[in-house]
């Protein structure tokens, strides 16, 4: 009642992320006012403390206060694998993602008393996040706990969210395959894949707004590079796999002799093959003319003279044979 009566003198309130000089001439100012107070109003200097501090903590600006909504990016996105979090990803150009934005702010700021983190993604910031989390649609939100993720499909109002969160409806919805999880192989090249299509998109723009170059002109320099990353990606895998697979014209010496050596094996046994089968043939020719001489002596005996030519070689191959059988 007191210090309601009393002319205290107007201060402006100092910033709280000020300097040294500032610091110390609020410390100044604040030792001032306590003199002030305990000699003109008779209060003990505690009792002074405690009211300029009730003061101060009410004048302090709202940004001095803790952000409770939290920003994922491509460096530090890993730290959602652990806990509960609720994400949304948004685009500032996207209006039903504008319209969410003071929702989400008023779900995150009972982010702590439920115990759980809830963060947003800018897709135009973090293309590599857009892509490991395959955003089709804006806004989409994510809840993950413990490296499980699940898209939220329900209303996007406070209650709501309190709600899925509070009464784990979260349990309802089916999990993302594994496959296809933010930490897989296979959304890593998908996040690799955005990363360089924005990098692209910066090159050409750049190209364009800084230096100048016309629109053909970029696509004609992104298609010659395309073409020398091809060529030099070819070349690599060909000393790759020839590296792998080394060629016969780079084999050792000992490769080439055992060449040698399997290639007059295989002469010789070739050549072994054909005398046999010319051995073969002489036996049969002289098989043939010993039958004929023994065909013509039976014919220039007496007793063949009365038989036909016929008869006599049947009974020239029929004694030949008994001859063999005998032997």
């Amino acid at each position: 009642l007191v210090l309601t009566s009393l002319p205290l003198p107007r201060r402006r309130t100092p910033e709280v992320t000020c300097g040294m000089d500032t610091a110390r001439r609020l410390a100044s100012s604040m030792s001032g006012i306590t003199l002030f107070l305990s000699g003109v109003a008779g209060l003990r200097p505690w009792t002074c403390h405690f009211l300029l501090l009730l003061t101060f903590s009410s004048s302090l600006p709202a940004s001095a206060k803790p952000d409770s909504l939290k920003d994922v990016t491509d460096g530090d996105w890993e730290k959602i694998m652990t806990g509960e979090w609720m994400i949304e990803f948004y685009a500032p150009w996207c209006p039903a993602c504008q319209q969410l934005q003071p929702v989400w702010k008023e779900f995150a700021d009972w982010g702590d008393d439920m115990g759980i983190n809830v963060a947003k993604v800018d897709v135009t910031e973090q293309p590599g996040l857009s892509g490991r989390f395959i955003i089709t649609s804006l806004p989409t939100i994510y809840h993950c706990k413990d490296g499980v993720f699940r898209k939220y499909h329900g209303a996007r109002t406070k209650e709501d969210f309190l709600s899925f969160i509070d009464e784990q409806k979260w349990k309802n919805t089916e999990p993302v395959s594994s496959w296809f999880g933010p930490s897989s192989f296979l959304m890593n090249l998908m996040s690799a894949l955005f990363k360089l299509s924005m990098f692209i998109r910066h090159c050409h723009n750049y190209m364009m707004e800084q230096l100048g170059i016309p629109v053909w002109g970029s696509y004609v320099i992104f298609g010659l590079v395309t073409l020398l990353a091809g060529l030099t990606l070819g070349l690599l895998l060909v000393f790759i796999a020839d590296y792998v697979f080394p060629s016969r014209r780079f084999s050792s010496h000992d490769y080439y002799q055992k060449k040698q050596l399997m290639e007059q094996s295989r002469l010789i046994q070739n050549q072994d093959e054909d005398q046999e089968a010319d051995g073969e043939e002489d036996e049969e020719e002289e098989e043939d003319e010993d039958q004929d001489r023994a065909w013509r002596r039976q014919r220039e005996s007496p007793e063949g003279q009365g038989y036909p030519d016929e008869a006599l070689r049947k009974r020239a191959v029929a004694s030949r044979e008994e001859d063999e059988e005998d032997s």
